[in-house]
């Protein structure tokens, strides 16, 4: 049983954006055709959204791990976890950032979640995670880890 599940999927903006694919194939095939530009064009914007959703990848939280994309951890082995955003998710990103650290952030999901890793033998010292909802998740976290 999940006790938080969470699919970063991409924002309504990056669907908008990617329809800019359209014109772009018809100004390359409708001059040889335009009906194979005009489907073409459907076909790529297509395949586009479909591979925005089926790579979306999913934070869960069971009772005994936590999953982040294909990545899971034993709760035992994670720290207090910490959740920022604007400016501070910003750093936490950007200059902050431990070139070791393990991340699963998208662009287009600012506030991110830092999860201490507290296993001697991970070379990671850390998870950063990007969430919409990082308030949750950190307490989800920290009451999942706490023994019953």
């Amino acid at each position: 049983m999940d006790l938080y599940r969470e699919r970063l999927r991409a924002s309504p903006w990056l669907f908008i954006s990617t329809v800019l694919v359209v014109p772009a194939v018809m100004l390359v095939f409708a001059p040889i055709n335009f009906t194979v530009g005009v489907v073409l064009a459907i076909v790529f914007y297509a395949a586009i959204v479909i591979a925005l959703l089926v790579s979306a990848p999913v934070i869960r939280v069971s009772s005994t791990e936590l999953i982040a994309g294909h990545a899971r951890i034993p709760l035992e082995f994670i720290g207090e976890p910490v959740a920022y955003r604007g400016e501070e998710a910003t750093l936490e990103r950007g200059q902050r950032l431990d070139a070791r650290a393990w991340l699963l952030i998208r662009g287009w999901i600012k506030p991110v979640v830092k999860v201490p890793v507290l296993d001697v033998d991970d070379p990671a010292p850390y998870w950063l995670l990007s969430t919409r909802n990082p308030d949750q998740l950190v307490r989800v976290l920290d009451e999942a880890r706490r023994p019953l």
